[in-house]
């Protein structure tokens, strides 16, 4: 199974650090947020991932290169301007594959991985669901017999990581377009599996987050 790590945003939420530096370059524990992800994916075995990157590409690019430090093999999507997740995810699908593939969000720090089982036939989509943090208490998704559904309690929140069929993406028009729309559909055609993590999960989305990820981190 391939991956793909979304890190095309502008970073606004966590100015005045992404003024410079790209999010997924911020530091965490000693090393950029988005070689934590290379390094969790290397375990897994998966050793290939498209990353798209649009703000402060060059950067991004030249801190990674091909990926061989990581073992594994790095393909680069770039777009001039960023194409929301499911215009990203549209954009890299040729080196994605045709395939089911692993999706995870850049600005999230997450001690699980799902696998490519996961996903079953005729399903689009495995999202991973955690508690709800403080800074979204009222979650996105119900969860009921690994089934997940718009409406209904209690709610939990999506991790920003799940496994896609290309099928969810491929018909759209080409362009800016956003992901939930087209889950919210499929899970009104009951076409949408998840499951619930309870252990370690961070949005790293604000300036203090990424400190308190730091923290717990260095002294873990």
């Amino acid at each position: 199974m391939k991956a793909m790590i979304l890190a095309a945003g502008l970073g606004k939420r966590m100015r005045p650090l992404t003024d410079h530096c790209p999010k997924p370059l911020l530091p965490v524990a000693g090393k950029p947020l988005i070689v934590h992800h290379l390094e969790r994916l290397a375990r897994a075995g998966i050793n290939e991932v498209v990353i798209n990157v649009s703000y402060r590409a060059e950067q991004i690019i030249s801190a990674l290169g091909d990926g061989s430090a990581y073992q594994m093999r790095i393909h680069w999507s770039q777009e001039d301007s960023p194409l929301e997740t499911g215009g990203g995810i549209q954009r890299a699908l040729p080196q994605l594959g045709s395939e089911p593939f692993l999706l995870i969000n850049g600005d999230v720090w997450c001690d699980y991985l799902p696998s490519a089982s996961a996903l079953a036939e005729g399903d689009l989509a495995h999202l991973i669901l955690v508690d709800n943090p403080d800074h979204h208490p009222g979650g996105d998704f119900l969860l009921h017999q690994g089934r997940v559904t718009m409406s209904g309690d209690p709610r939990l929140t999506f991790a920003g990581i799940s496994v896609i069929r290309p099928a969810l993406v491929a018909d759209e028009p080409p362009g800016a377009f956003a992901l939930a729309p087209l889950l919210k559909c499929a899970m009104a055609d009951q076409r949408v599996s998840g499951e619930h993590f309870s252990g370690h999960w961070v949005d790293v989305g604000t300036p203090e987050r990424l400190a308190e990820l730091d923290q717990h981190l260095q002294f873990a």
